[in-house]
Order: C-alpha cells, then sequence, then structure tokens
C-alpha cells in the first residue's frame, strides 16, 4: 500500500491496534454494492477463518435485524446501524470519503474504522485528467455549443501543459496518481500536504499547508485531492482564488464542500481563473437551475469520478487481509482517526 498521509490526502495508513483482539469466531455482515458483489468475492472473505459467520444484508431492514450481534461491517455505515450493532468493534467501507458518517457518538466510541483509501486512486487520476483536459483544450464548449463558429476563440483559450507547473492539494493515494501523470505531459508538480510524507521524483516539492497560497500562485492548474475535514470545508474561497493565476483550471474529485459556489462562480465570470472541472459539487444532486450546468467555462460529472470495474474487488483485498491482520492483532491498513477525519 502507498505511504500514510493527513487531512489533505486519501491515502493508506498503517496503525498498530493498541493489543491483540478477541476476534473469533465472527459474525461480518456485507452491504457493500451487492448487486455487483459475486460468490468468489465473498468465498474470499469466508477463506480468510472458515469459523466466521459472514451475512449479506440487502435492504436496511435486513441490516437492522442482523446488527445486534454482529462484529464487523463491511460496507455502508449509518446511524441506526451504530445504534442497533452493540457488539460492533469495526467498520470496512467501500468508499475513502468517510466525512458522512463521523457523527459524535461514532467518533467518540472505540470502534474502529478503515476505509478503501489507497485504492480509489487510479481511477479518480484518470477522472481528473479527463476533466482537466476537456476544459483546456475545449473540450465542454464543443459539446455544449454545437458550433463550427467557435473554433478560433477554443483555439484562442488553450495553452499547452508542457513546462506548466501542476498545484496538488493532498498528496495521498489520489494525489500521487495525479502527479504521476502530469509526469506524460512535460509538467512539474508541487503539492500541499500536512503529513511528512516521502517525496517522490515526480513531484518537485511538498510544501505544509501554510504556503497553500503559494502553490495557487505556482500552478496553471490545481487538482483538489483531499478529503473533506473541518480544515479544508470552503478552503477554496474567495481569497484563495484571488492568490490563482487568470488562466489557472481547477478540477475536483473529491468532496463539493471543499468549494465554496459562490467564491468560484465569481472568480469564473470575473475572469479570475480560467475553468473548472467538478465531479463533485457542495450539493449533490446539483440542482438543475445552478448556473454551474451551463457555464462556458466549466465541466460537471455527476460524481462519477469513482466507477471502476475493479474497484469492489480491490476493497474486497483490502478487507481480507485486514481481515487477517485484525485476527492476528497486528496494524490494519487505511486506518482512519475518526476524531482528525481521516
Amino acid at each position: 500500500m502507498p505511504p500514510s498521509t493527513g487531512f489533505l490526502g486519501d491515502d493508506s495508513s498503517s496503525l498498530s491496534l493498541s493489543k491483540l483482539q478477541e476476534v473469533n469466531p465472527m459474525k461480518i455482515m456485507m452491504n457493500a454494492n451487492l448487486d455487483e458483489l459475486t460468490p468468489e468475492q465473498l468465498q474470499r472473505v469466508q477463506v480468510v477463518s472458515e469459523e466466521n459467520e459472514i451475512v449479506v444484508a440487502r435492504t436496511r431492514e435486513e441490516q437492522l435485524a442482523q446488527a445486534p450481534d454482529v462484529d464487523i461491517i463491511f460496507g455502508n455505515f449509518s446511524r441506526p446501524l451504530f445504534e442497533a450493532a452493540k457488539q460492533l468493534k469495526w467498520v470496512q467501507t467501500e468508499g475513502a470519503g468517510i466525512d458522512g458518517i463521523l457523527f459524535d457518538e461514532f467518533v467518540d466510541s472505540p470502534i474502529i474504522l478503515t476505509s478503501a483509501k489507497g485504492t480509489v486512486g487510479t481511477h479518480l487520476a484518470d477522472h481528473t485528467w479527463a476533466l482537466l483536459l476537456g476544459v483546456l483544450r475545449g473540450i465542454g464548449r464543443a459539446v455544449r455549443e454545437r458550433t463550427w463558429e467557435n473554433r478560433m476563440s477554443i483555439r484562442r483559450e488553450t495553452w499547452e501543459l508542457g513546462g506548466r507547473t501542476l498545484g496538488i492539494i493532498g498528496l495521498g493515494g489520489t494525489g500521487l496518481e495525479v502527479a504521476r501523470r502530469a509526469q506524460g505531459f512535460g509538467m512539474e508538480v508541487i503539492a500541499v500536504e500536512p503529513e511528512d510524507v516521502p517525496k517522490p521524483d515526480y513531484v518537485r516539492e511538498i510544501w505544509k499547508p501554510d504556503r497553500f497560497h503559494d502553490l495557487l500562485e505556482q500552478s496553471d492548474a490545481v487538482s483538489i485531492c483531499c478529503p473533506l475535514t473541518r480544515q479544508t470545508r470552503n478552503l477554496f474561497n474567495r481569497e484563495a482564488f484571488s492568490h490563482m493565476r487568470s488562466h489557472a483550471i481547477l478540477v475536483t474529485v473529491t468532496r463539493g464542500p471543499i468549494i465554496d459556489t459562490g467564491a468560484l462562480l465569481e472568480a469564473l465570470d470575473d475572469g479570475v481563473i480560467r475553468g473548472a472541472g467538478l465531479d463533485v459539487t457542495p450539493e449533490e444532486p446539483l440542482s438543475a437551475d445552478s448556473p454551474l450546468w451551463d457555464h462556458p467555462h466549466v465541466i460537471i460529472t455527476p460524481h462519477a469520478s469513482g466507477g471502476s470495474p475493479l474497484r469492489l474487488d480491490r476493497t474486497i483485498d483490502l478487507f481480507c487481509e485486514n481481515l487477517r491482520r485484525y485476527t492476528d492483532g497486528r496494524p490494519l491498513l487505511s486506518l482512519i482517526d475518526k476524531h482528525k477525519g481521516y
């Protein structure tokens, strides 16, 4: 797994359990992507320990009925499940983002939380580059306007990636994959990351969050790759946009509320930045009357960056490895510090 990171990243981390867990036999509830979950994947979980009881709960009613004596939940989690699962010891989410389940009672509980961070970077990075190129090369405009008469204005608005600088907010699994792909375009990469992480040779500089504005001032494109936390909510506000270059493109595939929508629209309309590629928005689904839909310099996709035919299989692999580690009392991968939110 990739190296650990912090609130501006979404990568794997490996932290030790405080003591050996008394875990056998265990009851495991599977409720993630059940339409895609295959018998072979279920069998892979089962063979970790034949003593474990595995239940597949397809409906909310089934989940709540099975919850009282469940030890581990793989998949979706909620306050009702938390309240019903009196023996719950560990939750493994299918997704990397966990901001939606960090209600106070769960955060303050001893229940362990691991996510899929470190397994989703590949397809999120691919989507990041699709959005960036779509804005840069006028693809969004061409699809929206459906005319040959805009070709010269599209040409005038574009610029080349080679020799330019890409700024990455959060050098976790997604950030690293975005940075890795920048090599192919001949770009230099700088990043903001609060944790002390190794610097790969394809990243020029890694700065702490106090140099966030420095990164914006030096970047021709900016990729948001961090999770939503108290520190990152509305991180991109009027002040942040004022430090960006007028030709800069902003792309995000993690969480919408990291961007202040009003400030983004002002920055776009006033020419403070060139454009934005958004796979996530503060309100989801985005309302039909949002001006972002028709903005000539915005491309929106409906939170689709998480799509990959390999995603569930990778998460099952992670869960099986963590199940072996949990049984043995070894460090878990992709462990979340619930109080920090990452």
